[in-house]
């Protein structure tokens, strides 16, 4: 399975807006796609040293021709909202993970 991972640091100046809009809007729009079964947004603990916050949007892709079609119909479309409403506030980069295996505890 394979993770298309997103880290966004984004200005304080404009951080309760984004954060309100990846939740009620961003992440359910790139779910509603059909090519992910779920996303994850978690905030990166490190302080950064040109200020912001940074956090990793995880979403969990079907299958590796999910994800392309995702690129191919669209990614531009969505990657294009988010700098028309946040421009210069965010600094952005994508990386793609694959899962090799799972472990998991049950203590008793």
């Amino acid at each position: 399975m394979i993770i298309y991972n997103v880290t966004v640091n984004i200005d304080d100046s404009v951080h309760d807006q984004w954060l309100e809009w990846m939740k009620t809007e961003h992440i359910p729009q790139v779910l509603a796609t059909g090519k992910f079964k779920e996303a994850r947004l978690t905030k990166v603990l490190v302080e950064e040293e040109q200020g912001g916050t940074t956090y990793s949007t995880q979403f969990r892709a079907f299958s590796r021709e999910a994800l392309d079609d995702y690129y191919n119909n669209y990614a531009d479309a969505l990657r294009n909202e988010s700098l028309k409403k946040f421009a210069d506030k965010m600094l952005a980069f994508r990386t793609e993970l694959e899962i090799i295996d799972e472990f998991t505890v049950n203590f008793k």
